[in-house]
């Protein structure tokens, strides 16, 4: 249903054309190209800076962005920013701290002119669809699925110091990114959902990095046949291949979304040029994808529920496996083959939720799967989070709301928690069906450390509502009979009229910003001195850490503005000692016994991995390691730009080795790292101190000026004072 066309191809009347050489002229007829460099504020077409229209965050993130911009010498909002509330929007850890963060929120968008979206009314991504974006437009988020392709809009997820420069009238710093080309042909057939298309696509993509850190950009007339919720939930989801951004071609569709949700200026016809080269092409057949299930524990380990269910015990019992190596030795036991009872595939638990989950026609359509059935009510239950309090009246008005409480299901309000575990965790050893956007291990709440462990399979709405209407027995939606027709969906911006605060461009600088007792300024962070001694305090070898491994989502959320706090939480579901091994290290004497002159060596501790930073944008996952006294990263390459893109900001060196086989409490000397960085250098020669003295080599991709200027300097605050 997908292939993958490594070489470059050309776009000629809706199909892909291999190249037979690369084409650099013709790579300016894609949409992509057309947008950044309308965007790029350098003179090098190759070396970007870009400055965004407007930028957003949700309220894990805005507190330390506004702190780390207010410190950095913010005095107003230069562009549009929406401050959303849809991630610590229950207020259920920490007293009233999360709260707080909302008034202290509010209060930035009065003083320095920004918008504010109240908790419970939209998810981030659902608000910046129906009400921000804009053809042609680029958007950055605070948020990984910071993805509005499907609306002509640009937009990219990166960590909190990247929209810091945005508020600082900075740019965005990026080579010009390889474009591959997304052809769609064909049509899906029922009982197929966006989200079906979406894992085929990121289990295609994933695993090989065949579309890391580059733009998607999707056309071909199989586009036409799929609705806006439907292009829209495949997009957010493109997060997941590790892609940069993605783009659509735009249409009568796109048009007409923009006029029903009261923007018709926003919308312009898009379309690549014909014969523009890509660098790579991507082709799916979507009369030919089927729904999907991506078992635990990451979006790309998925299989067609059809294959899935015909060997449910070897494909359950390689999940089990990989479960019982995240608890402790002799803590606790993980447990997913006892699903299956008299050859079918029970699970405890259904949610359809969020950016990807929650859209109108995935709940509609679910709603006519169910149909007057019955949800089980002992063994399973079914969870429904429609994504904004807009749709969720459109489905009230429409009569779904109602017939979803009489089959036995729960409504609930717009809540990012089931996708990152402040919400639904299901019990130690269940297995939960979601269409949300990951299923990473531990991201549904459970705590592996105290013994408990439950996990996600992500599957589509329509399939989730299959599985309901049979007992919690997993099923594809394609084997039910039902109609896919839905009520017309009518948008109403009464609701946000009367609850939305909107003050972009018009701030009062008189206005003081409110803080609760646990809104916490930066701790001081040292530059850079000549010489730079590390001691290894974690060395983690899975082939991917993710940032909920890095710094774990969860609970923990409600300490994002507190940065001292929250670094107590830094890898403690993966490597509970590291905490207490950095503290050592950074409340701890400079070992003189080495040798070496204090006042030229910055002494500091080092995380090393395989490939971190896959998942989340949230730059805590590197800001946890530097209020830690955390000083580098050691990888064999890294997940993301925006991890690595993290760790400089926060003044951590990104170095890359070519194998893990450091141990803890080993230092490594590298001299003259000052100078090295200043003028450039890739390789620095590195010794590992005690009984296996060796030399290495540690290598690091090309920084901007300002990349190096950040860590000399010892993060983006002291960049930014001067």
């Amino acid at each position: 249903m997908i292939k993958l066309i490594s070489n470059g191809v050309y776009y000629n009347n809706g199909k892909l054309i291999r190249a037979k050489s690369v084409d650099n002229n013709a790579k300016k007829g894609s949409m992509a190209y057309k947008i950044l460099a309308s965007h790029n504020q350098s003179n090098d077409p190759n070396k970007l800076n870009v400055k965004f229209d407007e930028i957003t965050s949700h309220d894990i993130t805005y507190v330390g962005i506004i702190q780390t911009a207010k410190a950095s010498g913010l005095e107003k909002f230069p562009i549009p920013y929406t401050l959303t509330n849809c991630h610590n929007s229950l207020c259920a850890v920490g007293g009233t701290i999360n709260e707080d963060d909302h008034v202290f929120g509010l209060s930035a968008a009065k003083k320095y002119g920004g918008a504010f979206v109240p908790p419970h009314l939209a998810v981030i991504h659902q608000y910046m669809r129906e009400m921000r974006a804009f053809c042609g437009a680029m958007i950055l988020g605070s948020d990984s699925h910071t993805r509005y392709g499907a609306l002509g809009t640009l937009a990219v997820g990166e960590g909190g110091p990247e929209l810091v420069k945005q508020l600082l009238n900075r740019t965005y710093d990026l080579d010009m990114p390889e474009i591959i080309a997304v052809n769609l042909k064909g049509r899906l057939r029922k009982g197929v959902g966006p989200h079906d298309v979406a894992l085929a696509l990121v289990k295609a993509t994933f695993k090989s990095g065949f579309v890391k850190n580059k733009i998607l950009e999707f056309v071909g007339n199989g586009i036409k046949t799929l609705s806006m919720d439907f292009r829209n939930g495949i997009d957010v989801m493109t997060t997941e291949t590790t892609c940069l951004s993605s783009i659509w071609q735009t249409d009568k569709k796109t048009q007409e979304y923009y006029i029903e949700h009261g923007r018709a200026d926003a919308y312009k016809e898009m379309n690549p040029e014909e014969g523009t080269y890509y660098d790579k092409g991507i082709v799916i057949d979507l009369s030919k994808v089927e729904p999907m299930i991506a078992l635990p524990f990451h979006p790309s380990n998925a299989y067609t529920i059809r294959e899935f269910l015909s060997r449910p015990y070897e494909l359950l019992k390689e999940c089990e496996e990989a479960g019982q190596k995240l608890l402790p030795q002799g803590k606790g036991e993980f447990k997913l083959v006892d699903k299956i009872k008299d050859g079918k595939v029970y699970v405890e638990q259904g949610v359809i939720a969020g950016c990807a989950g929650g859209m109108y026609e995935n709940i509609s359509e679910a709603s006519n799967i169910l149909g007057d059935a019955e949800i089980n009510n002992n063994d399973f239950t079914l969870d429904v989070y429609p994504s904004s309090q807009p749709v969720y009246k459109g489905l009230v008005d429409n009569g779904y709301i109602s017939k979803l409480i009489e089959n036995g299901a729960v409504i609930k309000t717009a809540f990012c928690g089931p996708c990152f575990g402040a919400g639904d965790v299901p019990q130690n050893n269940g297995l939960s069906i979601r269409h949300t956007t990951r299923n990473f291990e531990s991201r549904e709440g459970s705590k592996p450390a105290n013994g408990q462990l439950s996990a996600v399979a992500l599957m589509d709405a329509r399939s989730i509502a299959a599985t309901a209407k049979n007992g919690g027995a997993i099923t594809s939606a394609m084997d039910e009979a039902y109609s896919n027709k839905v009520k017309k969906y009518r948008f109403d911006n009464k609701i946000y009229k009367a609850r939305v605060f909107n003050a972009v461009n018009s701030g009062d600088a008189k206005k003081e910003l409110v803080y609760g007792p646990n809104i916490a300024d930066w701790p001081k962070m040292q530059a850079l001195k000549d010489d730079l001694l590390l001691k290894v305090v974690s060395v983690l070898n899975d082939p991917v850490t993710t940032t909920d491994e890095l710094i774990p989502s969860g609970e923990t959320s409600s300490y994002r503005s507190n940065p001292l706090k929250l670094a107590e939480f830094a890898l403690s579901r993966k490597d509970p000692m590291y905490v207490g091994r950095a503290k050592a290290v950074r409340d701890g004497a400079f070992p003189i016994e080495l040798g070496l002159d204090e006042n030229k060596t910055t002494y500091g501790s080092v995380v090393c991995s395989i490939k971190p930073g896959d998942g989340s944008a949230r730059e805590q996952a590197a800001s946890c390691q530097r209020v830690l006294g955390g000083v580098a990263n050691i990888a064999f390459e890294y997940a993301t730009k925006r991890y690595r893109s993290n760790l400089i900001n926060w003044g951590m060196i990104p170095f890359l080795a070519d194998k893990n086989d450091f141990a803890i409490d080993e230092y490594i000397l590298i001299k003259d790292i000052k100078k090295g960085i200043e003028s450039g250098k890739k390789e620095f020669k590195a010794v590992i101190l005690g009984e296996n003295k060796r030399e290495i080599t540690l290598k690091m991709d090309a920084l901007t000026d300002a990349e190096k200027q950040i860590i000399l300097k010892g993060c983006l605050i002291n960049y930014y004072r001067g």
